[in-house]
């Protein structure tokens, strides 16, 4: 499977990066380079990594977070991981770097319609 990354601006000044797919050995360099590439062309307050939509993530992609934190770290930018799948959750819990990246909770596609039920069932 590929991998594809949207950028966009968010909320105040804020940038977030959406990967698509898997992370991992033969991907992990263009999610470093988007975080980069955000911290070359602008210096937003923060990064958002929203990492919803990625299915698979190794050690070598792991690394590539870590790279990206610390990059824009120097740059004065806050990078945190948002909406991560569940997958990506437990690796970053298993690696004890959940609370490097925020402590996101998983993303639950679930959640708004659960929510919903919750407040039509009072």
């Amino acid at each position: 499977m590929s991998l594809s990354i949207i950028t966009s601006k968010v909320a105040g000044n804020a940038v977030e990066i959406a990967p698509r797919g898997e992370i991992d050995v033969d991907t992990a360099g263009e999610v470093r380079d988007a975080v980069a590439a955000v911290l070359t062309q602008s210096r937003p307050s923060r990064i958002e990594l929203n990492m919803r939509l990625v299915s698979f993530i190794d050690s070598v992609g792991i690394s590539a977070l870590v790279a990206g934190f610390q990059t824009a770290e120097v740059s004065g930018v806050k990078l945190v991981v948002t909406e991560p799948s569940r997958f990506v959750h437990r690796q970053l819990w298993v690696t004890g770097l959940l609370g490097l990246f925020g402590a996101p909770e998983p993303y639950r596609a679930n959640l708004a319609s659960e929510q919903a039920a919750d407040v039509a069932n009072g």
